[in-house]
């Protein structure tokens, strides 16, 4: 794992590439990703048909939907310690997203004007859960826990099945949370029929969930026909950490991010040069020993460091700039330094806070911003499945009270029948 020094010469420059990886080649994609669109607008359950045996490897026959049935028994297979571990978190994360739910309100003005906003679910969320390399549950209750919560009626999954099977652990998720709608079929493909509709897939208001760079291609691409979340990149932590730290728990959080993806993002900015190396060290202990060695191999090979600043506030300033997913503060002093955060999607605080805790039943949500983008995007939540609408009324009084200073701006701008419109109630 490199080791960058802040104070050498060339720090600005190797900075800033780490502060630039959100840069994913999309344009590659685009074409593509646009074909299949365009298949499936146009000719709906035939495209997708042939599009999942072409990537997942299996014939659609009158078997696209998932059953009820198949999830049942799924849960009912599951061993006690993993049903209750799933049970746990799908509490937990209902709990916390409870928290977040808006009300409509109501206002009176002294003239009797009322004004207030309204605040309701979508009426079809779509949820896009990814099959690949891993099947992931968690994904599933982080995504679908709030659209519950928000009080959306009709919940769609997609998940890619690679030869026609559905992990069964995924399928388990899916009775607990009491999905009735779901489909075998990912990338692209279901992201297009989610937002365009086929006969067999109803259109849906949102979409959320992370994928590939096909899936967060046909995402970007949709956005505007549909809401979508965010444009889901490569996962990714950020470590400030000291002397105080635990350079073993520091090194397999790194790597727990590492496991991932070949692409996924891990970095440890700290202020001492010989914790850096004992981090290292731990790495390159641990990384042999790993299940999905070759995967994290290559990404802390190719997307990872060890940053040594000249001391904690440019710890924070660094790290601020990198905006990540998830960020580590393993310090004592942690919520010291906790107001000077300014970007990342979660955050960690504490010798005790790994961000695998947060991956699947702390509570808040794990669909969190990456690639920088923490600047401007926020996690996950009730919000993302609900609309607002803007409340208002009126009387003779309140619009006595403020109807000359709009039929100023109105003639400003020139629109005369904005002016007369308010005239004529005056």
């Amino acid at each position: 794992m490199k080791i960058l020094y802040s104070n050498e010469a060339n720090f600005k420059d190797e900075f800033s590439l780490l502060v630039d990886r959100s840069n994913i080649d999309m344009q590659s994609v685009m074409p593509i990703v646009n074909g299949i669109i365009n298949d499936i607008k146009e000719r709906g359950d035939a495209a997708l048909n042939e599009q999942i045996a072409k990537f997942d490897k299996w014939e659609v026959n009158g078997n696209l939907a998932i059953t009820t049935d198949e999830m049942k028994a799924a849960y009912d297979n599951l061993d006690d310690k993993l049903r209750n571990a799933l049970k746990l978190a799908y509490e937990r994360i209902k709990a916390y997203h409870e928290k977040q739910v808006e009300k409509s309100w109501i206002d009176f003005e002294p003239s009797g004007a009322i004004l207030g906003q309204k605040v309701t679910p979508v009426d079809r969320a779509g949820l896009y859960i990814p099959g690949g390399k891993a099947a992931y549950p968690s994904s599933l209750i982080m995504n679908a826990v709030p659209a519950i919560v928000a009080g959306v009626k009709e919940i769609v999954v997609c998940t890619p099945a690679v030869g026609g099977e559905v992990n069964s652990l995924l399928l388990a998720a899916m009775h607990l949370l009491g999905i009735k709608t779901a489909y075998k079929v990912g990338g692209a493909s279901a992201v297009a029929a989610m937002a365009y509709g086929t006969q067999t897939i109803k259109k849906v208001d949102v979409i959320t969930g992370p994928g590939n760079i096909f899936v967060a291609t046909a995402k970007k691409m949709v956005y505007g026909d549909v809401n979508i979340d965010m444009i889901a990149g490569p996962s990714e932590i950020g470590v400030i950490a000291d002397e105080s730290a635990n350079p073993t728990h520091i090194a397999i959080d790194l790597l727990s991010q590492a496991e991932h993806d070949e692409i996924a993002s891990s970095f440890l900015i700290t202020f001492s040069a010989e914790f850096a190396n004992k981090v290292n060290d731990e790495i390159q202990r641990l990384l042999p020993n790993l299940k999905r060695y070759e995967i994290a191999k290559a990404s802390i090979d190719n997307k990872a460091a060890i940053i040594v600043a000249r001391d904690i506030d440019e710890c924070i300033e660094l790290m601020n700039a990198l905006a990540v997913e998830h960020l580590e503060i393993a310090t004592d002093n942690a919520y010291e330094y906790l107001p000077r955060i300014k970007h990342a999607g979660a955050i960690f605080l504490g010798h005790y806070t790994p961000e695998a805790i947060g991956d699947y039943l702390a509570g808040p949500n794990h669909t969190l911003p990456t690639g920088g983008s923490a600047r401007f995007f926020s996690p996950l939540s009730v919000s993302n499945f609900v609309k607002k609408s803007s409340i208002i009324s009126m009387n003779k009084r309140a619009i006595d009270e403020i109807g000359s200073a709009c039929m100023a701006l109105a003639d400003a701008e020139g629109l005369e029948a904005h002016k007369l419109s308010v005239e004529f109630r005056m």
